[in-house]
């Protein structure tokens, strides 16, 4: 039974206060479990990735280690990030109170139990681990639609078809895994699907939390307010990403992803983010959204032929998604457990060791010689970078909760 919930007084544009004080920390709200999770998942995912390649482990049975590695990365590791900031965000955009106790506690099981199976798929069969595996994500998508629309935040709807796009992407890459022996097409979708997600989210933050910052300091010179302009630039991102999944080679991709990548770089010019060079937590946020315009212009690099395809999905991967999960983790964690807002040095040494490995781990496409060298020190930078964020931001997850309001 859940903790009982004390009469609600609804604040504008905020969930409701009264929520209860008692019951388990871990799971009185989104964030914790996910973030949590995921970062041990990137922790634990890419240790047994580069033992794999080191000959020391097999893992992902008849499913095979680089299907699963790709798989784990996609929808392991950001469908568990994504979904932590999903049941933190809806409730404040819906004035609802957040997913918690017993109904968290299945979500996360449901999450888990795709870890499990994958593991080892053939232990129960192929088929039902990849069934149950299939299962998190529509089930992620269907609590978050509920509480939009019980919210009438209709326009947030567009955030969950993002979901629903991953929730499909990932179905398509058992299917294709399993029949083909290559899942690229499912892999395109979960990387576009993501990077969409982030072109709009990160469009509606990353400004409000700068000039929130700025005025805060006595600042006036604020990032431009979301206008037309930034519906143009997501309108352009949408065919760019779409090409990308559908004609990854094809010169018009080339070409969508350039004026696409043009658009979002000057759109984030226009947040003005280096005038937040004095709080790292903050400057984070515009450094991984640079990484879209480059992801961007790594599309159009392969297809030209000017790149190596794998170099683009880890410039997506690794800088874009992976970079924006670790910024936005800091900052939810530091904010919804009542901590100040401001980085401190091991959460700065955790964003350069994401940001080192978003530039080396391309590389190894451009340098196969040294591919294996590469994998090893991008694997290093990345498992430091995730535990990092565990040795610091693990105990606030688990232990505190952030203390409550006054009324009155």
């Amino acid at each position: 039974m859940s903790a009982p919930i004390a009469p609600s007084r609804r604040r504008p544009g905020g969930i409701p206060r009264g929520l209860s004080a008692t019951g388990s920390v871990l799971f009185s709200y989104g964030f914790r479990p996910f973030f949590l999770a995921g970062a041990l998942w990137a922790v634990l995912a890419m240790t047994f990735w580069i033992s794999t390649l080191s000959g020391l482990l097999q893992i992902g049975g008849s499913y095979g280690a680089f299907a699963w590695h790709a798989h784990e990365m996609l929808f392991g590791f950001s469908a568990a990030i994504v979904a932590g900031f999903l049941l933190t965000a809806v409730p404040n955009w819906t004035g609802r109170l957040p997913v918690s106790g017993p109904p968290l506690m299945v979500l996360f099981l449901l999450w888990f139990a795709g870890r499990l199976v994958l593991v080892e798929p053939d232990a129960i069969g192929l088929l039902p681990s990849m069934i149950i595996d299939s299962l998190f994500l529509p089930v992620m998508q269907i609590v978050c639609v509920r509480e939009i629309i019980a919210g009438r935040k209709w326009g947030d709807l567009k955030v969950v078809g993002g979901l629903g796009a991953l929730a499909l992407a990932n179905i398509l890459f058992h299917v294709q895994t399993v029949l083909f022996g290559n899942a690229a097409d499912a892999e395109r979708l979960a990387l576009a699907a993501l990077t969409m997600m982030i072109v709009i989210v990160g469009g509606r933050m990353i400004p409000s939390f700068t000039r929130n910052w700025l005025k805060k300091t006595g600042r006036t010179d604020f990032p431009v307010p979301y206008n037309q302009f930034d519906v143009l630039c997501i309108l352009s991102t949408v065919p760019a990403l779409g090409l990308f999944v559908l004609l990854p080679d094809s010169l018009t991709t080339a070409g969508f992803s350039m004026a696409a990548a043009l658009l979002n770089l000057i759109r984030l010019l226009r947040w003005r983010g280096w005038n937040t060079a004095g709080e790292p937590l903050l400057l984070v946020l515009h450094i991984a959204y640079g990484f879209i315009p480059a992801g961007l212009i790594a599309i159009a690099a392969s297809a030209l032929t000017l790149s190596d395809a794998n170099a683009t999905l880890h410039v997506l991967t690794v800088g874009t998604i992976a970079s924006m999960m670790l910024a936005v983790m800091t900052r939810a964690t530091r904010g919804h457990t009542g901590r100040e807002l401001s980085a401190s040095p091991v959460t700065c040494l955790s964003y350069v060791a994401i940001f080192l490995c978003a530039v080396i781990r391309p590389a190894a496409g451009l340098l196969p010689e040294h591919a294996m060298m590469i994998y090893s020190a991008a694997a290093a930078l990345w498992i430091g970078a995730f535990a990092l964020y565990l040795i610091e931001y693990g105990p606030m997850l688990v232990l505190r909760r952030k203390p409550a309001a006054r009324t009155g």
